[in-house]
Formats: structure tokens, sequence, C-alpha cells
């Protein structure tokens, strides 16, 4: 959850505390090292100008709204994107529902009745590529304009690069897809990484010795099916662990099922909260002959994660 100084203010609720921000506008949909960019010029401007530092963001995610029957992949769901955006160190977040009322107001009257009337902003912050208002004909010139108008800075931030290439959501997305963590982790800034409830599964893993914390994830999650070393965070602790995600061929091959085990350690996990965060892809899910040849691959699987987890040290996402 977002910490006690991070102000989350949503549609119509009071927005005192975030009245006057430099706000930075957009999705921001796994904060990643380009959403970082556009979020640091805020800061920078709000210090300059002794304001608040805040983001300006949507959900559900517009792409969501537009093709309801082909939801996105998300990077990061609205409480891990708060916990980001709340680790970067901004005072709050302005979240704001996209319905068809939203997604139908006019570029003047998004600028007019929300950004000046409703939080009279100091200054916007976006990126090079930004568009919104209905029919999406509020572009970056158009914001600047409008700033002029009414008298607020706005700054646009250019593109980010890594690795050739311009660091965005969507190649983010296919490299999780892939099972290209690294590639994944050097665009975002951080290891990809999930929560969720530990919920009971068929006690299968605890049978053959693997005894394992099972998370139900979004059904639109994208990560490729395999055997993954992992990492997962319980109670202020983080643990070195071997996780599958897919749907046990070897078994049932039924629902989608993130699997996790924990090495060293022991305790009821049902009920519990894990942030699992995810360093290198092992092995695709195979079927085998036999219970016992799977439990041989188990034990390799271990210490190929372990050997892994050895070279991340002690990096976890910054939650």
């Amino acid at each position: 959850m977002p910490t006690e100084s991070f102000c989350v203010v949503r549609d119509l609720a009071p927005a005192a505390a975030l009245r006057g921000a430099i706000v930075a506008i957009g999705n921001f949909d796994g904060v990643h090292r380009g959403h970082r960019a556009v979020i640091a010029v805020a800061q920078k401007r709000a210090k300059e100008l002794a304001r608040p530092a805040a983001v300006l963001t949507f959900e559900p995610h517009p792409r969501d709204f537009f093709n309801p029957g082909d939801r996105l992949f998300r990077l990061t769901n609205e409480a891990a994107k708060m916990r980001l955006l709340a680790a970067a160190g901004l005072d709050g977040a302005i979240v704001l529902t996209f319905d068809a009322a939203l997604a139908s107001l006019a570029a003047e009257e998004f600028v007019a009745r929300i950004l000046v009337e409703r939080f009279a902003i100091g200054g916007a912050v976006i990126g090079f590529n930004f568009h919104f208002g209905a029919h999406r004909t509020g572009s970056p010139e158009f914001l600047r304009a409008e700033g002029k108008r009414y008298g607020f800075s706005v700054d646009v931030v250019p593109p980010l690069q890594g690795g050739g290439r311009t660091v965005s959501s969507g190649p983010i997305r296919q490299a999780l897809a892939d099972g290209r963590l690294d590639d994944a982790a050097e665009l975002l800034g951080y290891p990809w990484f999930v929560s969720g409830a530990v919920t009971h599964g068929d006690k299968r893993g605890r049978e053959l010795g693997f005894p394992t914390a099972n998370l139900r994830l979004d059904p639109t999650c994208g990560l490729r099916h395999g055997i993954y070393a992992v990492r997962a965070a319980v109670d202020g602790r983080h643990y070195d662990a071997v996780a599958n995600f897919g749907r046990r061929p070897m078994f049932d091959n039924g629902a989608v099922l993130l699997e996790i085990f924990l090495f060293d350690f022991s305790g009821d996990l049902y009920g519990k909260t894990l942030d699992v965060a995810f360093f290198k892809f092992l092995r695709n899910e195979q079927v085998f002959g036999s219970a016992k040849d799977l439990v041989r691959q188990m034990e390799q699987d271990s210490r190929c994660a372990r050997e892994a987890l050895a070279q991340a040290r002690n990096a976890f996402p910054p939650i």
C-alpha cells in the first residue's frame, strides 16, 4: 500500500492536498524507466516552485475501456502501480475513472474542468507521445498552448532510450511473454513482480516434498509459462524461491496458477499476501515419465534457481 505521506485522490474526492501540484500525466503501467523520467521532471519542477509533485493517471487502463473483449496484459495492477509511485517519492496521485464520460470529454474541457478548475495545477509534465481527450485530440503542442492560456507550465519529456530502443510498456510485455526477464528488468528498472493472496491448492507439491504457495494471477497475465527463479516477500522478509507458472501438464493441465516453493521457509502462508519478483526463466513446463523423474527435475530446478538468485544479491522491486 502507498505510504502514509502519499495522498491518493480519486475522481470527486476532496483534493486540497494536491491542488496546485505539478502533475505528471499518463497511464504509468509498470512505472518503468521512461515513466520515471517524466516523474523526475515533475519532481524537479515542483521543487523549483515549492509545490507538491503528483501523477494524474487513469483506471481502468483506457485500452481496456475501448477494447473490453481484448484486455491488456497489465504490467502492474492499480495497487502495484500506487506502491511504485509512492516509492518514487511523489506526494500523491490523482486517479480518474476512465469511463464513457471521461472518454467523451473534449481535450479543451479536460484542461479547463479537471486540470484548471478542479486541481488548479501549477504545471503539467507529459511524455513526447501522450495524447488525451476525445479522439485523442489533445497533443503535447495543444497542452503547451493551453498552459500558456491558463498560466501553468508544460514540460514534454523526450523518449528515453535503453538498449537501442525506446523504453515503453509494449517491449516489456513482449519480453515477459518471451521469458526474457533480464530485458524486462532493464527496461523497467527493477525485477518484474506480481502480488497476490496465497490460496489453497491440491497439496500435490507437499506430497512430493515441495510444498508451494499458490497465487491465482489475473487471467490477462501474459508471462511465458514455465519454471522461474524468483524471490518472494512476506511479512517483511525476502525468501529465494523457485516457481512454476502455468497449467501443470504433468497432472491436470488445469487453470493457470503460480506455484512458489520458498527455500528455507517453514510456516503457514495461507491467506497471506506475497510479492513475487521474477529473475530468470529456467525451462518450459513439461511432462515426465514418473513422479520420481519430476522430483529429480524439481531438485535440479531448485539448484539452478539458487545459483541464479545468488547473482541477484538482494535485488527486489522498490515497493
